[in-house]
């Protein structure tokens, strides 16, 4: 991958067989084939700026190299908010809506006309229902995760997980400031969760469900023509897929 529309080839893991033993009667061995996938290189995100000798002079700092780090941070949360403000349109139709569920279909995950309205009595019952649309899909209980605003995981904080006595951990999660796993979900905060007027779009799932390719084809430092000093920029390229939609799942919700 070099360059903004290349393609990447991406390798999927097999599903493997599992057959009735009959003690005498031998084995049947399949030929795993690897499924795969394109993934197209689409996107791309960048920055440019000047640097006047005239700054670098008066500055006891490192412009440029201050600089260029900020970009680089800046660009990882503009790729952060366009993955997490996508992926969820893909998620499975039984992993979504207020009759999610592929076994029971009457788990409400809420929707965007009625969100599920969240508070720190109902956090960790949701977190619950979450982890039991996975468990309808089989997904496996390792690498299960769900992404969450700031304000949803001080909702944990503050809910009866505060209690150390009731999670057999040394510390409560308000005196660690960790949430860390629920129910076999892992908890990652990011302020790049989509919000639509105050109804956020929670991607959960399985790290399965997607892939994601990336690389910084460009970082230039370049005398600039029109005046004394120095032009810096860099070019970010990436693209990513839902290749698994049942592993991917959408709650829509409020924050009370």
């Amino acid at each position: 991958m070099r360059n903004h529309g290349d393609e990447v080839i991406i390798r999927e893991i097999p599903d493997i067989a599992v057959q009735d033993y009959v003690k005498g009667s031998g084995l049947t061995y399949e030929n795993p084939v690897h499924k795969t996938t394109s993934l197209l290189i689409d996107r791309g995100k960048y920055f440019a700026f000047n640097l006047f000798d005239v700054d670098r002079v008066q500055s006891d700092l490192k412009l440029m190299d201050d600089w260029s780090n900020d970009g680089a941070e800046q660009m990882k949360i503009a790729v952060d908010r366009d993955f997490l403000g996508a992926i969820y349109a893909d998620a499975d139709s039984a992993n979504a809506g207020a009759t999610a569920g592929k076994i029971s279909g009457d788990i409400n995950l809420g929707t965007s006309a009625s969100p599920k309205a969240i508070t720190k009595a109902n956090v960790v019952d949701w977190i619950v229902d979450l982890s039991t649309v996975m468990d309808e899909q089989n997904l496996p209980e390792e690498g299960r995760f769900v992404v969450l605003p700031a304000k949803a995981c001080a909702r944990i904080k503050t809910s009866e997980l505060k209690d150390a006595s009731l999670t057999g951990d040394g510390k409560s999660t308000l005196r660690n400031g960790k949430v860390g796993m629920i129910d076999r979900v892992t908890i990652y905060q990011s302020n790049n969760v989509n919000n639509s007027g105050g109804k956020y779009d929670i991607v959960f799932g399985h790290k399965c469900a997607t892939t994601f390719a990336s690389q910084i084809t460009k970082m230039e430092n370049l005398k600039n023509p029109d005046d004394f000093g120095d032009l810096a920029r860099s070019l970010f390229v990436f693209g990513f897929k839902v290749i698994k939609p049942d592993a991917l799942g959408h709650s829509v919700i409020t924050l009370a």
